[in-house]
């Protein structure tokens, strides 16, 4: 797992080693063989980062090689090729413990590289605190455990101002987000229930000519919702020869509530309150885009052509 992952700094050595033939390396065998030094196993060589685009190994491996190339210890000599250079195998003759942020420092090509930063306008303390950081993790993955960790806390707070919200409030709520998400509703944007039990009853669209119906059944509660709620919205899904339907909670729904749908032929779709929160998230009901970042990456194809 990620905690046992070694940092990005602790491959590097890894790195020189598997590169001390002298041969030329492609990314996905300097990578296995790595590992495999590493000794990671296929769990740990699964794990991905927060964002599920990438592998924690892979992304860690490639900012130790990177860092290697700008320290000149390696070369890059074809897309996705690398070689190690004299100056690599140098240090390798020195025996050295580890290869560090503080290590590649006392390379002119490294620090170099550190000072261009510099130069071309970035805040020359904060470049090299970046730079000189040993953390566990890649700058590119603490962005997206920072966002998940914002993320999180965005959602706990969405689920604590919903359970707060009047039936009609909470009937809104449950309208706008099903047509975020594509859904028709019957009467588009109108309230589709009745707030007896303050929550809606109501039916959605799965098709832009209401040929699928989906009943939807919303309960603003604070207490777990068990079989008997779920039992009694499959019976009222039967009274209406109905084959699907969704049960929107604010709180959660027993364990006995979840088994008993899957021994029963009527689709239905236990949405829960965590649940709840993440697609108000996602599909940007109750929350607004306060600022936005890109993540770059390089663009080996461009350098292929020019």
């Amino acid at each position: 797992m990620a905690d046992v992952i070694p940092a990005y700094d602790q491959m590097m050595l890894p790195i020189l080693e598997v590169l001390s033939d002298g041969a030329d390396w492609t990314a996905p065998a300097m990578r296995d063989a790595v590992a495999s030094r590493l000794r990671l196993s296929d769990e740990d060589l699964l794990h991905m980062l927060p964002s599920g685009t990438q592998t924690t190994v892979g992304n860690r491996i490639g900012w130790a090689r990177s860092r290697l190339v700008k320290a000149g210890l390696i070369e890059s000599v074809a897309r996705g090729v690398v070689r190690i250079t004299a100056e690599g195998l140098a240090v390798l003759a020195t025996r050295p413990e580890a290869i560090t942020e503080g290590y590649l420092r006392r390379i002119p090509a490294y620090r170099a590289y550190i000072e261009q930063w510099g130069r071309r306008g970035a805040d020359q303390d904060s470049v090299r605190h970046s730079v000189e950081e040993s953390d566990e993790e890649t700058p590119e993955a603490r962005i997206e455990s920072a966002h998940a960790q914002h993320r999180a806390a965005l959602e706990d707070e969405l689920l604590n101002r919903v359970r707060h919200l009047q039936p009609a409030g909470f009937e809104r709520l449950v309208v706008s987000l099903l047509l975020a998400m594509g859904y028709g509703v019957r009467g588009d944007g109108e309230h589709i229930g009745r707030s007896g039990d303050e929550g809606v009853d109501g039916v959605i669209r799965e098709d832009k000519l209401g040929l699928d119906l989906v009943y939807v059944q919303a309960k603003r509660w604070q207490a777990n919702v068990g079989r008997p709620e779920v039992q009694a919205f499959v019976g009222s899904l039967a009274g209406l020869k109905a084959r699907k339907g969704v049960f929107i909670t604010t709180s959660t729904f027993s364990k006995d509530a979840r088994d008993y749908l899957d021994r029963i032929e009527t689709r239905v779709v236990l949405i829960d309150g965590i649940h709840l929160a993440k697609l108000m998230f996602d599909n940007g009901v109750g929350v607004s885009v306060r600022q936005s970042f890109e993540i770059k990456a390089m663009d080996s194809d461009y350098f292929d052509e020019v």
